[in-house]
């Protein structure tokens, strides 16, 4: 196995910018009574109103960097590097989402929707499959089970060869595309989960293989591709996801590539923790309508304050879980696999 491709930390800090929108614009709205939030001007109101849509710049951000880590230095070609795969997933991913999962339980007592079947849903991350998709136990963790389901589809079709995995990838994103305009919504709802994964993930990785005839797009046509999508009216036939995941999130991929800014420690910080705040911040906000209610009668000064103070509680909360669960549970276990897979087989 060769070298590891180096890492793509530009991207990593435009997902922390991605968690952040889902959090702390998106979320942060029902910290403020119904309309609170409404400016009557939708550039300023987008993301309290669509942030949720950030969750697909994930999915085609997932995409692009697993062809970049595993594709890159030719890492799945057999079952033994299906089973690698496996560990580094369950590594990176499982560890926090158990941790949630409990704390959801206590965190969320007496909810109805928590039922036994959402438990076991959620303990075997298959969470997206349970109603009401988002609205038990810990509820972004759905796309946690669209993304376990493209990674295995990609590393199955990456090891039977390039001409399979091109197949999978086309039929992906045809298929992802199909539903979404078959179901075109303005807002999100749970019929559209594996189709938005399917598409952003599968595209993302399309775009790692056009990479060298992408790189010669100027700039300015991919600002241009983003404002366009942008524009483009969600209460169209198209609906609200279509033209950002297809134009505006691979642009603005393709254009963070070429942004040094992207890397710089604050971004890189935050994108080493996107993980955390995605899967942590709903809890403190949870907690705090539960305890005061609605921040009702707040100016322009308590609502930046209400965000800022959410956001400060959110990202202390995840670098504590990033530095004390997250890395030393993912060291441990990929210690424990490399160790296991060093053993030497007796008779």
């Amino acid at each position: 196995m060769s070298a590891e491709p180096p890492r793509l930390a530009r991207l990593d800090g435009m997902r922390g910018l991605a968690a952040f929108g889902v959090a702390f614009f998106y979320h942060a709205r029902s910290l403020f009574p119904e309309g609170a939030l409404d400016s009557g001007n939708r550039l300023l109101d987008w993301p309290h109103v669509y942030g949720w849509l950030f969750v697909d710049l994930f999915f085609v951000l997932s995409g692009y960097v697993f062809a970049h880590a595993y594709l890159g230095r030719d890492a799945l070609r057999s079952e033994a590097d299906l089973t690698d795969f496996a560990v580094a997933r369950f590594a990176r991913l499982y560890p926090l989402h158990f941790v949630m999962l409990l704390v959801a339980v206590l965190a969320y007592a007496g909810k109805a929707a928590n039922t036994p079947l959402a438990f076991l849903a959620h303990l075997f991350m298959l969470q997206a499959m349970v109603q009401p998709v988002a609205g038990t136990f810990i509820g972004p963790a759905w796309s946690l089970s669209v993304e376990v389901v493209c990674y295995l589809l990609f590393a199955m079709a990456a090891v039977r060869g390039p001409r399979t995995l091109v197949g999978v990838t086309g039929a992906a994103v045809a298929l992802g595309a199909a539903l979404l305009l078959r179901d075109a919504s303005t807002e999100a709802w749970s019929a559209d989960n594996f189709p938005r994964g399917f598409l952003g993930f599968f595209l993302g990785q399309a775009l790692w293989h056009l990479r060298a005839r992408l790189a010669r797009v100027p700039g300015w046509a991919l600002l241009a591709v983003m404002a366009f999508g942008a524009w483009l009216p969600p209460e169209g036939p198209w609906g609200a996801i279509l033209p950002f995941a297809l134009l505006v999130f691979p642009a603005a991929l393709l254009f963070g590539l070429r942004q040094g800014l992207l890397e710089c420690r604050p971004l890189i910080w935050l994108g080493d923790r996107s993980y955390a705040i995605y899967l942590i911040h709903l809890v403190p906000r949870d907690l705090f309508l539960a305890w005061h209610g609605p921040l009702a009668g707040a100016g322009l000064g308590g609502i930046v304050l209400g965000h800022v103070v959410f956001a400060a509680v959110s990202l202390l909360l995840a670098d504590l879980a990033f530095r004390w669960i997250e890395m030393p549970a993912r060291r441990l276990i990929r210690a424990a696999w490399s160790q296991r897979a060093r053993r030497p087989v007796t008779a």
